[in-house]
């Protein structure tokens, strides 16, 4: 849901950027932000389009099906994820001093998790480098984590928006900070709860072995 909501905020941002005549918002709050967006189409682009890429192909990387039956492809998009969330990190730490709305309040939460992002993606590489699948797999749940962050900020400035008690610039660090962090957090209760499953499942295992023994 997260990634369509993310995939959604893309399209829509894109259309705005190229045909602005035809998509821009017709509310003053909505056309401030899309012509904040316009001043830096070159950057915003760059950020976005391989955002709404990385959303689409990271999910495929946790079906074990493709995994399993496919190690090469998933290889080779786990390689491309790497790169394409490089781009998305670098940039929206740029963005993030150059366009921000809601001033030192989300430049803070923006270049948090941006650097997060990037730590947690290039920890995922390198645990799998070192063939350590396990914490690849948690840190790349991180990473993937942090990117679905920002979709989880669109409804929350929705209902912002829909309550009309604070400007934009009042609120989106707000939304920012409460986006990402609720995000994070159900990814590293997820995390918790399947190592959980996993030492669960090796006691089993290891007294199934003792009783057959």
């Amino acid at each position: 849901m997260l990634g369509l909501i993310g995939v959604a905020a893309v399209t829509r941002r894109t259309l705005v950027l190229v045909w602005p005549g035809e998509f821009a918002g017709k509310n003053s709050a909505v056309a401030t932000l899309d012509a904040g967006f316009a001043r830096h189409m070159l950057l915003t682009l760059v950020h976005i389009l391989p955002g709404a890429l990385f959303l689409i192909l990271a999910p495929l990387q946790f079906v074990p099906r493709i995994r399993e039956r496919h190690l090469q492809l998933h290889r080779w998009i786990g390689g491309a994820l790497v790169a394409i969330g490089l781009v998305i990190g670098t940039t929206a730490l740029i963005m993030s001093y150059k366009m921000n709305i809601g001033g030192a309040n989300e430049t803070a939460a923006t270049t948090l998790f941006g650097i997060v992002f990037l730590i947690c993606l290039l920890k995922g590489y390198l645990h799998i480098r070192r063939k350590d699948s396990t914490r690849h797999r948690e840190w790349m749940i991180r990473a993937y984590a942090v990117a679905l962050g920002v979709a989880t900020t669109r409804p929350i400035v929705g209902i912002f928006f829909a309550f009309r008690r604070l400007a934009p610039h009042e609120f989106f660090g707000i939304a920012f900070w409460i986006g990402f962090t609720v995000t994070v957090l159900m990814a590293e209760g997820w995390i918790d709860y399947t190592r959980y499953q996993g030492a669960r499942r090796a006691v089993e295992l290891h007294e199934e072995g003792g009783v057959a023994a």
